[in-house]
C-alpha cells in the first residue's frame, strides 16, 4: 500500500504529524488510523469473499480480463518481441546487447564510437543581460 513512500518521506510525514498533533495526541491518532485502515481492509476482503461466494465459478471469468489487462500494462517493446516473435526466448536479444558498446565507451571512454562521435564542447555561460542566440530554423 505504501510502496511508493520512501523512508525519508515517511519521516517527514511523522515529523509533520508530531508538529500538527503534538506528542500527547499522536499515539491516539496512530491507533485510530491503523484501526480505520484495518477495518477498510476487512470490508474489502469481506466484499471479495461475498462476491466470490455469490458468483461462484463466474467470479474467475470476471477476473480473467483484469489479469489480461494487468499483463498488458507490464508489456514493453522488448517483452512484446520476446513473447510474440521469439516464443519467450530472449537469448537472441541478450546476444545483441552483448555486442553493443558500453555506455562508458560512448560517453567517457576513448575507444569505439566515442572517437567517431565526440561529445560537443560545453558552451560558455551567458553574460548578465545577454540574450541567448535564436535559431530561426527551429521557430
Amino acid at each position: 500500500m505504501f510502496s511508493g513512500i520512501g523512508w525519508s518521506e515517511f519521516m517527514i510525514l511523522l515529523v509533520a504529524a508530531l508538529v500538527i498533533l503534538g506528542p500527547e495526541r499522536l499515539p491516539g491518532a496512530v491507533r485510530w488510523t491503523t484501526r480505520a485502515l484495518r477495518q477498510a481492509r476487512d470490508y474489502a476482503s469481506g466484499a471479495t469473499t461475498q462476491l466470490r461466494q455469490e458468483l461462484g465459478p463466474e467470479f474467475e471469468e470476471l477476473r480473467k480480463p483484469l489479469a489480461d489487462l494487468n499483463e498488458l500494462r507490464q508489456m514493453n517493446p522488448r517483452t512484446m518481441v520476446t513473447k510474440h516473435l521469439l516464443n519467450g526466448d530472449d537469448s537472441l536479444l541478450r546476444d545483441l546487447e552483448s555486442q553493443l558498446p558500453n555506455k562508458n565507451d560512448l560517453y567517457g571512454g576513448t575507444t569505439g564510437a566515442a572517437q567517431q562521435y565526440p561529445m560537443p564542447a560545453p558552451q560558455k555561460p551567458l553574460e548578465r543581460n545577454e540574450r541567448p542566440p535564436i535559431d530561426t530554423d527551429a521557430t
